[in-house]
């Protein structure tokens, strides 16, 4: 045996001999000690420390008998901490019980290999059925017994293979002689060399196949073959050589014997002048002539012959098979009694349909052989499937019931063939032990699936009556679907044992489950209050907001409390959310409906959004501008005013006076005064809405210089003030700044806030479409407008750099287009920089390091060092100009200095910032 495999039986023995885990300790633990010997695990303080320092001991691989006592005694304080411990006593188990596997198992391949005769079949069971077992194929030995045991069946099958190849050589080399026989006999000698080196070349072959080591193992059908083709093949080689050597020698002798092949005959014949023997035809026997009949008797005897006859001929049609060879049998004995009698015509006929008889009886034996010999094939085959196509136990039962009833359906067409079915039924014996696995195993899983439920219903009743008096009825509703759960998932039971078993599990749930129902069905009854009362509400005219969230409190409070079934549940909150939704769908559509009614200025305002959008596709700015105006002018209702005061002459109509007004007169705006307009007068030209009022941008004001801060924005005030003390300046004598303020302007002693500023007309209110087109429309001009303004500040840029390159003043930008930030002097400076000739580039080096500290540009990693040096030395001139006001002068600076690439890069990053200051 291999000494891996025998280690492994010895393991396995070993297992077998001593338990992984023993439920009673010999005596007391000392805790003192396991827990000096688990690094502390007993004396933490928490149950996440314990586990962690189990799992630091168990890194270190103790005896499994200190891990089953450290789980004996640690299992009782913290069933958590014990986990990983229990978790490692059932790997341990694991691996030993692998073990065993690997042993027997590899024990039987060895026995296997032993075996002087080895049948592929068991070899290839072996490896499913340790599979099945759960025996780890991939690794040693039993990965090196299965490549072993896959070598000797390749073997086996490729030697079967050559005898079969063998058979076919030994056909060819007898037809080849059989060709030769037929030609003159000169070429058949001249063949005769070539056709020994052959001959002998196939006898080596098929004695070296006999004494191969695999010989003992192929089928033992191939030994009969190689041998039964090996002796034809020497019977025609024998009698081919005598005949040619006969032949030889009567060619050189006239006297000697001819050989026995007839064409080699003839010809010797021939060549010794001799006329060939004609082939002569057998001599017909003369019909012996009948005696003489009675016409009454030869009536009798043909009218019985001819019904028989009448009766086969009719089977023999129909092509049943058993029914024509009885018809046949009574022909042959009606034939038998009268067929002396008969005349010759009818005697034709009755063999004629004897013979079609007998031909039908043989072909449907022969057909019957040839289905029984597939059934055969088929049924050998069933445990010769590779791994991985094998039949289970199910399939394997049905496949052989049906192989059954096709063999059962054959015999009733044919005779029966004993040898086949013999064959035939050893095969389907030998086949049917996997269904007796198979079953033996479904007994043995019921079994086990039975005790499972069993005490899964056990464990329910405990439950039950453990919980019957609780109140957390989410943790009742979830520990019954997880009982619902193990239940589904304990495994397959007979149809009988699961009716009786699911009955009593019925019983037992609805017992455990009575006072969750009993509090869902009160539940259910306050769910449906509650909807009532959403209808009360929904169908109120006047939708209370305060109501309904209340309502809706009320029903959330009441979902968390008692869990239902979530269909049921989704569909009573369906039903209590449903005249909610449509009263607030009513509330919607009536605002809808009210805001549908769209008023001039939504009309003007919608076109003016519109003719912003347009503009804004045009890409000019002016328009674009231009269209903001006409759409801040609408959005005031200045539009609509002046539609209105144009109207006015237009349409005259009749007061109850009998005086002419004009036509907005007789339907005064909702939003004008009540007495803007006296019965009977002539209104006044409306007034133009005021200008909004023009916020006044901050000249001076403290910026923020500290870093990351925005200098554009005012520093927050700093100090203690509090509640607006800083604006309002020290306290008066006598003032109490908690008191309220007696001069009118808080409002309690009659004051009308006075003493702030009117708020700014922002035109009148507008629908939902005219506002959010209105919005839109701002958001898309603005937005043009930026990137215009970008793409102007660029070319401007563009077209400055290329002036400085090329020396060309009148190329340089308008003072217009370089923004704001630049006047006509600065243009000038930077013109007359440009036009002079190219001077020193040191200054420029200065005056460009200044430009990026007043844009605060970052600068290259090599002028680093320059830079903060010219940043102390700005810190030591205390009254010079800061970058930020020189940077148009140190501009001039840097274009009279020679033009260069990276120094045009560095200009460009730096008054892409400064000129939109």
């Amino acid at each position: 045996m291999d000494p891996a495999a025998a280690r492994l039986a010895e393991a396995a023995a070993s297992f077998r001999r001593t338990p992984v885990v023993t439920t009673t300790p010999s005596k007391p633990h000392d805790s003192q000690a396991l827990d000096t010997l688990t690094g502390g695990a007993f004396s933490a303080p928490t149950s996440g420390e314990r586990t962690a320092r189990i799992r630091d001991w168990l890194a270190g691989n103790p005896d499994a008998e200190l891990i089953q006592q450290v789980f004996q005694e640690l299992s009782v304080r913290d069933r958590g901490a014990a986990k990983p411990l229990r978790e490692k006593l059932d790997e341990i188990k694991r691996a030993r019980g692998r073990e065993a596997i690997a042993a027997e198992w590899a024990t039987k391949a060895q026995a296997l290999l032993e075996l002087p005769r080895l049948n592929i079949a068991d070899a290839m069971a072996w490896q499913r059925d340790a599979a099945k077992a759960g025996a780890p194929l991939s690794k040693e030995p039993l990965s090196a017994l299965k490549t072993q045991l896959a070598e000797r069946v390749r073997g086996i099958e490729d030697l079967q293979h050559r005898v079969q190849v063998q058979r076919e050589a030994a056909v060819l080399l007898a037809q080849r002689i059989e060709v030769l026989s037929t030609k003159p006999w000169q070429d058949a000698l001249a063949a005769l060399e070539a056709l020994r080196t052959d001959v002998a070349a196939w006898q080596q072959q098929a004695d070296t196949l006999a004494q191969d080591t695999n010989w003992p193992s192929v089928d033992g059908k191939f030994p009969p073959l190689l041998d039964a083709s090996k002796a034809q093949l020497l019977v025609v080689w024998d009698a081919f050589q005598a005949s040619l050597e006969q032949a030889r020698l009567a060619s050189e002798n006239a006297e000697a014997p001819l050989p026995p092949v007839r064409v080699w005959a003839d010809a010797l014949r021939l060549a010794r002048g001799e006329v060939p023997e004609p082939v002569a035809a057998p001599a017909a026997a003369p019909k012996p002539a009948r005696p003489a009949v009675d016409p009454a008797q030869r009536e009798q005897a043909e009218a019985r012959v001819s019904e028989a006859l009448a009766k086969l001929q009719q089977e023999v049609a129909e092509g049943h098979g058993k029914a024509s060879s009885a018809a046949a049998t009574a022909l042959r004995a009606v034939l038998k009694d009268h067929g002396r009698h008969v005349g010759d015509k009818l005697e034709a006929e009755v063999h004629t349909a004897l013979v079609s008889a007998g031909e039908l009886e043989g072909w449907q034996r022969w057909r019957a052989d040839q289905l029984r010999e597939e059934l055969v094939i088929k049924a050998e085959g069933l445990l010769k499937r590779p791994e991985g196509h094998a039949l289970g136990g199910r399939k394997m039962q049905d496949t052989l019931r049906q192989m059954r009833e096709q063999w059962k359906q054959t015999d009733q067409g044919g005779a029966a063939n004993h040898a086949l079915w013999k064959r035939f039924d050893e095969a389907c014996n030998a086949a049917h032990k996997v269904v007796e696995e198979w079953l033996d195993k479904r007994k043995t899983e019921a079994a086990e699936h039975k005790a499972q439920r069993l005490a899964l219903l056990e464990e329910l009743k405990a439950w039950g009556a453990e919980h019957a008096a609780s109140t957390d009825w989410k943790l009742l509703g979830r520990s019954l679907h997880q009982f619902d759960n193990r239940w589904r998932e304990a495994g397959h039971l007979g149809e009988k044992a699961f009716a009786d078993l699911q009955n009593q599990w019925k019983e037992a749930i609805q017992a455990a489950a009575a006072p969750l129902e009993q509090a869902q069905q009160a539940s259910i009854d306050r769910r449906r209050a509650l909807i009532e009362e959403a209808k009360v509400l929904g169908a109120a005219p006047l939708l209370r907001i305060d109501a309904v969230k209340a309502l809706q409190q009320r029903w959330q409070a009441e979902a968390q409390t008692i869990p239902l079934e979530r269909k049921f549940e989704q569909k009573l909150w369906d039903a209590f959310r449903k005249p909610i939704d449509e009263a607030f769908q009513r509330k919607t559509e009536e605002r809808e409906k009210a805001a549908g009614a769209m008023s001039q200025v939504d009309r003007a305002v919608l076109d003016a959004a519109r003719a912003v959008e347009a503009a804004n596709a045009s890409g000019d700015a002016q328009k674009i501008r231009s269209a903001l105006a006409a759409l801040e002018a609408a959005t005031r209702g200045q539009a609509a005013a002046a539609a209105a005061a144009a109207a006015v002459p237009a349409a005259p109509v009749a007061t109850s006076a009998g005086t002419e007004a004009p036509a907005d007169a007789a339907a005064t705006p909702a939003d004008a005064p009540a007495d803007a307009t006296p019965e009977g007068e002539v209104a006044a030209d409306a007034p133009a809405p005021a200008p909004a009022p023009v916020r006044k941008p901050v000249v001076a004001m403290r910026g923020d210089d500290r870093p990351g801060m925005q200098k554009t924005q005012p520093a927050p005030a700093r100090g203690g003030a509090r509640f607006g003390d800083r604006d309002r300046g020290p306290a008066r004598p006598g003032e109490n700044r908690f008191e309220p303020r007696r001069d009118g302007r808080d409002g309690r002693d009659g004051g009308r806030f006075g003493d702030r500023p009117p708020m700014a007309d922002r035109g009148p209110r507008l629908g939902d479409a005219a506002f959010r087109a209105q919005r839109d429309a701002m958001e898309h001009a603005q937005a043009a407008l930026r990137k215009l303004a970008a793409q102007a500040h660029g070319e401007v840029l563009t077209n400055l750099l290329g002036a400085w390159e090329k020396r060309e003043p009148e190329q340089v930008p308008s003072a217009q287009e370089l923004g704001a930030g630049v006047n006509s002097a600065v243009r000038g400076q930077w013109v007359q920089s440009i036009s002079a000739p190219a001077g020193d580039g040191k200054a420029a080096a200065e005056a460009l390091l200044r430009l990026e500290i007043a844009a605060e540009a970052p600068t290259p990693a090599e002028q680093i060092s320059a830079r903060r040096m010219l940043q102390l030395q700005l810190l030591t001139r205390r009254n010079d100009p800061s970058p930020a006001q020189t940077w148009a002068q140190d501009t001039a600076k840097v274009l009279a200095s020679p033009y260069d690439a990276g120094t045009a890069r560095r200009v460009q990053n730096v008054l892409k910032v400064l000129l939109k200051r």
